[in-house]
Parts: C-alpha cells; sequence; structure tokens
C-alpha cells in the first residue's frame, strides 16, 4: 500500500508539472497573441499609410500676356502659386490598383489682385479584376485653373499627357475667366484571347466657367462599347461605336450652341504581315443631330494605313485618306486627312514627332468652335540626363480653319528642366514662347513666359 501511495502521488506531482507548464506556455502563447495581432495590424497599417506622399509647392510664373491679348493691351504679371497636394499609390498586378495625385492651391497676381483664385487640379486611375479575364476600371481627371489655353484633356484623363505634354483645345478667348472641369469614366473589359477584348465605357464630362456671359457651360454623357477581334495571328477587326449626348447653358446672346446627339462608328480592319508591320483600312462615320436652329450634318472619312515596329520601343504610323462634312441643308465641306507620327518609348530617352491633317470637333470647351478644319504638327523630346535630371522640349504648329472665315496660325514652344536635390525635395524651371496670327483684328497675340516650382514630399 505504501509503494502505490508513494508511486500515486508521484504520478499526481508529475500531473500538476506538466499541468502548470501548459497553463505557462498557454498563457505565453496567448500573451503573444494579443500582442502579435497590434503588431500585426500596426505594420499593416504602418504600410498602408506608407503609400500616400503628401506634398506642398510653391511656384512663381512670370508672363508678358495674362490674358493672351493683342500686343497694344497686353498686360504682363507675376504669378506666385502654393499649393498641397497628396499622391497615393497601390498596385497589386492581377487584382486591382489605385493610382491618386490630388492638390489644391492659391494663385495670386502681383498686380492685378482681382483675378486672385482657388486652383485645384487631380487625378485618379483605379481598376479591379474580378477574374483574369474580367476587369473594372474608373478614371477620373478634375481641373479648376484660369489658364487661356485649356490642356487637352482627353489625354490628361487617358494618360497619354505624359507622353504627348502640352497639348491644348483649341480656343481664340482672351477674357481672364475661371473654370472647373471633371471627367469621369467607368468602363468595363474583358478579354477573350491573347488580343481579343470587349469593353462598355462611359463618360460624365462637366465644364463650368465664370464668366457664363461669354463662355458656355456644358455637359457630355457618352456611352462607347468597342470591340478588338483577331480572325488568326494576321488578321483582325476593331468596331468601335460612341454615343453622346450633350447639353449647353449660356455663353454670349444670340451665340449658345444647342444640344446635341451624335452618334460617332467606326471599323478597322488590320493585316498583320509579320511581328513587325501590319497594314489597316479605316472607315469612320459620324452623324451630329442639334436641336433646331442648328444645322445637322454627317461626315465619312475613309483611310489606308500601314504601322511599322522599328524596334522594341520605336513605332512609326502612317495613314491617310478623305473626309466629307455633308450638311442637312445642303451645305459640304472636304478635305485630306492624314497622320504620320513616329514614337519612341525608351526609358533613357523618349520623343513624339506628329504631323496630321483633317478635321476636329470643338464641343464642351469654352467656346464650342464646333466643326473645324484643321492642320497640325507637333514634337516632344524627354531625356533623362541623370537618374536625378530630366529635360524636356516640346514644340507645336497649329492651323485651324473655322466655318465663319476665320483662320489662323498659332505657334507654341517650351524648354523645362526638372531635378532631384534629395529624395523628398525636386526643383523645376520653364521657359514658353507662343503666339498667334490670324486673319481677324483682335485675335493675334504673342507671350513669353518662364516658371519656376520646388516640391517638397514626405515618404518620398
Amino acid at each position: 500500500m505504501g509503494n502505490r501511495e508513494v508511486k500515486g502521488d508521484g504520478m499526481e506531482r508529475e500531473r500538476i508539472v506538466k499541468t502548470r507548464r501548459i497553463g505557462w506556455v498557454s498563457w505565453v502563447l496567448l500573451a503573444l497573441f494579443f500582442v502579435g495581432i497590434p503588431s500585426f495590424v500596426h505594420a499593416q497599417a504602418r504600410d498602408f499609410l506608407l503609400k500616400f506622399h503628401p506634398y506642398i509647392a510653391a511656384e512663381e510664373e512670370y508672363t508678358t500676356n495674362i490674358d493672351l491679348e493683342p500686343n497694344s493691351t497686353k498686360m504682363a504679371d507675376w504669378i506666385t502659386t502654393v499649393s498641397g497636394g497628396i499622391r497615393f499609390s497601390d498596385v497589386r498586378p492581377g487584382r486591382h490598383g489605385i493610382d491618386l495625385d490630388v492638390s489644391a492651391g492659391y494663385d495670386y497676381y502681383a498686380y492685378h489682385d482681382e483675378f486672385n483664385y482657388w486652383s485645384t487640379e487631380g487625378r485618379l486611375h483605379a481598376w479591379y479584376a474580378v477574374t483574369p479575364r474580367l476587369t473594372f476600371r474608373v478614371r477620373d481627371y478634375v481641373i479648376r485653373s484660369d489658364e487661356a489655353r485649356e490642356d487637352n484633356y482627353e489625354n490628361e484623363v487617358s494618360g497619354l499627357a505624359e507622353t504627348l505634354p502640352s497639348q491644348s483645345v483649341l480656343s481664340t478667348q482672351n477674357v481672364h475667366a475661371v473654370y472647373i472641369r471633371n471627367v469621369a469614366e467607368a468602363s468595363t473589359e474583358y478579354r477573350f484571347g491573347r488580343e481579343n477584348l470587349a469593353q462598355l465605357l462611359y463618360r460624365n464630362n462637366v465644364y463650368r466657367n465664370k464668366r457664363d456671359d461669354l463662355y458656355e457651360d456644358s455637359t457630355e454623357h457618352s456611352v462607347s462599347p468597342m470591340l478588338n477581334y483577331w480572325f488568326d495571328l494576321r488578321n483582325g477587326i476593331t468596331l468601335d461605336y460612341t454615343y453622346t449626348y450633350g447639353v449647353f447653358v449660356g455663353g454670349a446672346p444670340g451665340q449658345g450652341s444647342e444640344d446635341l446627339q451624335g452618334h460617332e462608328a467606326r471599323v478597322r480592319y488590320t493585316h498583320r504581315v509579320d511581328p513587325k508591320l501590319s497594314f489597316f483600312g479605316e472607315y469612320t462615320y459620324i452623324n451630329n443631330d442639334f436641336e433646331s436652329p442648328e444645322v445637322d450634318y454627317d461626315v465619312h472619312n475613309p483611310s489606308l494605313g500601314m504601322e511599322y515596329k522599328f524596334s522594341p520601343t520605336l513605332t512609326g504610323l502612317a495613314q491617310g485618306g478623305y473626309w466629307w462634312q455633308l450638311e442637312q441643308e445642303g451645305g459640304e465641306e472636304s478635305g485630306p486627312f492624314f497622320i504620320l507620327g513616329l514614337t519612341q518609348t525608351a526609358p533613357k530617352t523618349s520623343y513624339a514627332l506628329i504631323v496630321s491633317a483633317g478635321y476636329v470637333q470643338d464641343y464642351f470647351t469654352a467656346e464650342n468652335n464646333g466643326f473645324v478644319k484643321y492642320y497640325r504638327a507637333y514634337g516632344t523630346i524627354n531625356h533623362k540626363f541623370t537618374p536625378r535630371m530630366d529635360v524636356r522640349a516640346t514644340g507645336s504648329m497649329e492651323r485651324p480653319l473655322y466655318d465663319d472665315g476665320q483662320k489662323d496660325w498659332i505657334w507654341e514652344g517650351r524648354l523645362s528642366a526638372s531635378y532631384l536635390l534629395f529624395r523628398w525635395l525636386s526643383v523645376s524651371l520653364e521657359g514658353r514662347h507662343r503666339e498667334a496670327h490670324s486673319n481677324v483684328d483682335g485675335e493675334q497675340y504673342s507671350e513669353w513666359a518662364g516658371i519656376f516650382r520646388i516640391t517638397a514630399t514626405l515618404n518620398p
């Protein structure tokens, strides 16, 4: 009996020790669990917050002609802009991505403080891949500015502004006016092959001008289905259609635009000779139906073209044809259509050279010049001298021929350089010259301008 009791006591003590050991391990694991969760959450939150990059910027601009007025009446001024903004980027290839850059600032005129105003600029591109084939995408571009010649907002919202910078919409305005524009796009893309794509896109384009007694406010709603299908490696077709509904309000008495319903259809057949060389035929048809009394019209534009890849980064394009504008009341206008382009996208040196002729449908801008016959030459080159220093030169020539008989020559050249002083501090300098010559008195102008900008970024 005694031995059994001793043995029993030993087993009991061993059980108690094991129980205490298990209890101690459990408490340690429990403590690590509760300590680890906040640490993990804190690490996740820290990684998320590090994707935000707040920045502040100061800019000084001198211009010899703030309103792009004729030389006899032009006004010079110093314009100081202080702004703050934030950038955010989170991209997971194959899953989702978001890029955001938005800023706001105050623009101060040294000699004409009646023009002082609050400015805003922002860009958003977000996408989500439901499956490897199905993707939803959202883009938005917003700007509040008083720039006499507005940047090409279609390039801004599509992301082409980085490749083709300093492109402007048509404008003859020479009255100081603050405007705001917001272009929002939502699209669905479905890929059913290496190059096969079906897409549906909706655009909402809102333009508002503080001088609506002179310039029109407008709202554009458009829906664009598109299909790109390759029958085999050599032969493919693109079908593209856009329905547009436009509403216009304001403008000078008796000069406002009527509401618009527009249809544009494009078909392109492409034959790929080899991976470098492709030939294509294209036909574009446009029908614009306005509220009375504005005149409706159709546009027919057939063309042929070729594309050649000189290298993985250098592409050449040549396209030529003819267009006819046929008005419902019997009026007719026509002209040549061509595009000659050369584009280089190498990391160190990139450039684009484009010469084109055809027409522009200038709606949803300050002046809504309508259908304009158009010639244009454009070139830009960007060179990265060092990892810290970029230099860019851009030049353009435009020849718009308006339906009221006005004919202009518009020239513009820019030279800019940026330098990264530190990871968190950059500076840039830009010089600009632009001028216009016209057969209409009061539409000529010239301007010289210089801009210095310094930007400080947190979490660079």
